[in-house]
């Protein structure tokens, strides 16, 4: 493994901040196939996290200004690997195609479903917010075989929250997103203990795919949202 891996980047991460992290239920990490990786979001610190407990390179999805960052797109994408979303125009279409071909080549993709909204506000611990669906609708369409959706929580057992920076300072590199139009901080999470635990990987078969591409696409997609969501959330209750 290279000295300037993901992996070892992110534990070299946790070591310089002191955090103690506490892993479980490592023996449900699928081994073999593609691994979509699902997980709750609230630190700048979870996708390190996730790479430091899974022990694997993880390309997660980010937010579009990520990339637009001078030294924070040098971090983000040249040394932990991550791709930041496109513009609101060609999102959507950017996401599956970039997740799809990483997928088809055996790396495991992570996405944070709740979106930036928890990264945002002030957050209480092991809560999650509610799930876009855009995972789910990638994993059924993604032309990808033996493909598990991995859900994994992470569990703030001892944190410190400051105030990072204004948010609409976020404003002059993604003029488009809402978010940043709001006066405050962005918080700031650092874990100083930290509890990840993996949840159950679903499976996805040729009925799902079928039944996608059918009249209870809906159907599908909804189960697959509503078992990680749950999954994480019993998770949480665990690792609190």
């Amino acid at each position: 493994m290279s000295l300037n891996s993901p992996t070892l980047i992110s534990q070299a991460l946790l070591a310089g901040l002191s955090t103690q992290m506490f892993r479980y239920y490592e023996d449900r990490i699928p081994r073999d196939g593609s691994v979509l990786v699902v997980s709750n979001h609230r630190s700048f610190m979870d996708a390190p996290i996730l790479m430091a407990a899974l022990s694997n390179p993880i390309r997660f999805a980010c937010h579009h200004y990520m990339g637009q960052v001078p030294i924070m797109r040098e971090i983000v994408t040249g040394q932990l690997g991550c791709f930041p979303l496109e513009e609101p125009q060609n999102r959507q279409q950017s996401f599956f195609v970039q997740s799809q071909m990483l997928l088809q080549s055996r790396q495991m993709v992570g996405v944070f479903p709740e979106g930036a909204q928890p990264m945002v506000k002030f957050t209480v611990p092991n809560t999650v917010g509610e799930f876009q669906r855009g995972f789910a609708h990638l994993a059924l369409r993604a032309d990808v075989e033996d493909l598990a959706i991995l859900p994994v929580a992470i569990a703030s057992i001892e944190e410190v929250n400051t105030s990072g920076f204004p948010l609409r300072l976020l404003s002059l590199f993604d003029p488009s997103e809402p978010l940043f139009k709001q006066s405050g901080w962005h918080p700031l999470v650092v874990y100083r203990r930290v509890a990840v635990l993996i949840g159950r990987p679903y499976w996805i078969t040729p009925q799902h795919q079928k039944t996608y591409h059918g009249k209870k696409a809906r159907t599908v997609v909804a189960e697959l949202t509503e078992y990680c969501h749950n999954e994480i959330s019993d998770l949480l209750r665990q690792g609190w």
